[in-house]
């Protein structure tokens, strides 16, 4: 049992279901506290029928605090989990900011637990949503044939782009069936009714920053930097789940039906794979929902020992806060 945990940016998007998550599967500990910023700090969050007084992001707050879980922007997580750390607490960052230091271990407990034990700046990150689902469903087909090489295209829903995201689809969608002019807060293009082929900065070879954590979070979490993905990113019209298009070559060939056994077995996955009778995973199906969900599954027309599937997932629970509270519970079993 924990002594003392915290949940840092409580009243975000993720750490509303970091709550509810905390809530629902009992972890145990003897005291929890609250924080988040100054804008919040002094406000009432409710938790297991007690209020609780919001607390601002200092240092001091983590005085005795054993285990903090926290979703903040990746500039709030390089300030103030340095202080946390020196005041005696291990960190679960759901932030990008410390995903790729080689001391951090970057962490899916269904693909990678035994690197949480490698935690030696006393933090533990968490990936980036889209790689979150894409590992958890490639992990079990490395295991059996090695795979080579991923070309993935993700279909990523506005909530992956914060509350303001959602706002811009809900108002824009809203604005544009009357008619109405929209400014948008979030997005630099309309998201009503449209595409946008560009997630994250610029970065090398023309990749966007959001389709490079799909390259080297992969590699990093899969222990395997022969790994080669080729990532393309797009925010599309829809309010909650990623769904990604993922192409894989492996040393071994898996066939569909070998790959449905594949996938079955691997924990947090469910399959969902009878095209002719319409059953697939959709987002509003998988909404809400802890796992990963696998469909469509055939063999690539296009080159030998290939496999394309679709795999749809909550990116603000399996993609976020339920992979943190995972951690979290695995580090109280072992």
């Amino acid at each position: 049992m924990y002594d003392s945990i915290a949940v840092v940016g409580a009243t975000g998007a993720v750490g509303t279901i970091i709550l509810e998550l905390l809530e629902k599967r009992n972890l145990p500990f003897k005291s929890i506290k609250f924080i988040a910023s100054a804008r919040s700090a002094g406000k009432t969050i409710n938790f297991k029928g007690k209020p609780y007084i919001i607390e601002e992001l200092k240092p001091e707050v983590f005085d005795g605090v054993q285990l903090a879980i926290a979703s903040t922007p990746d500039e709030t997580a390089r300030d103030f989990i340095p202080d946390a750390v020196k005041r005696g607490a291990l960190v679960i960052d759901e932030s990008g900011y410390w995903r790729m230091d080689p001391e951090v271990p970057l962490v899916v407990p269904e693909v990678n637990p035994e690197d949480i034990k490698k935690a030696k700046k006393g933090i533990i990150a968490s990936p980036n949503c889209s790689t979150t689902q894409l590992v958890v469903a490639v992990k079990p087909l490395h295991d059996f044939g090695k795979v080579k090489r991923i070309i993935v295209s993700t279909y990523q829903a506005v909530s992956g782009a914060g509350l303001a995201g959602t706002r811009d689809l809900e108002n824009g969608t809203k604005a544009a069936l009357e008619g109405k002019e929209y400014q948008y807060e979030c997005f630099a293009y309309p998201i009503a009714f449209n595409c946008l082929p560009q997630i994250g900065s610029v970065k090398e070879k023309g990749y966007t920053s959001e389709e490079l954590k799909l390259l080297y979070e992969t590699r990093k979490m899969l222990h395997d930097d022969s790994i080669q993905v080729c990532p393309t990113a797009i925010r599309v019209p829809v309010a909650n789940c990623h769904s990604e298009s993922i192409l894989v070559e492996t040393e071994k060939k898996i066939t569909v039906e070998k790959a449905r056994e594949l996938f079955a077995s691997m924990p947090g996955v469910v399959v969902m794979d009878d095209t002719p009778n319409k059953i697939y995973p959709m987002p509003h199906l998988c909404t809400e929902r802890d796992e990963v969900f696998i469909g469509r599954i055939r063999e690539d027309l296009s080159f030998n020992n290939g496999l394309a599937f679709w795999c749809v997932s909550d990116n603000l629970r399996k993609g976020a806060a339920t992979n943190a509270v995972q951690i979290a519970e695995y580090l109280q079993q072992n």
